[in-house]
């Protein structure tokens, strides 16, 4: 039972944490981890879909993600994808 009750501390600790830190997103940034979240990826195409959002402003978002560490860049080219760290 403690180390039930430790492990819910802990996750709720973490939690906490990222809520703070995703606090501090822009607006576009945040919709575009949370897509990535429930969906598992994202891609330029989603994100455009999702947001209405202009290609070189999801374009910063995204380098912004990367550089930060929430998302990580997969493929190259057209095929790029984007998944959570």
């Amino acid at each position: 039972m403690r180390a039930l009750a430790e492990q819910v501390r802990r996750l709720n600790k973490k939690i906490e944490r990222e809520k703070l830190v995703l606090a501090t997103l822009p607006e576009l940034s945040l919709q575009i981890v949370e897509f990535a979240r429930e969906h598992g990826r994202i891609t330029m195409a989603d994100a455009i879909k999702l947001t209405g959002g202009n290609r070189n402003t999801l374009k910063q978002h995204f380098r912004a993600l990367v550089e930060q560490g929430h998302l990580r860049l997969q493929g190259r080219g057209r095929g790029v994808w984007y998944e959570l760290r």
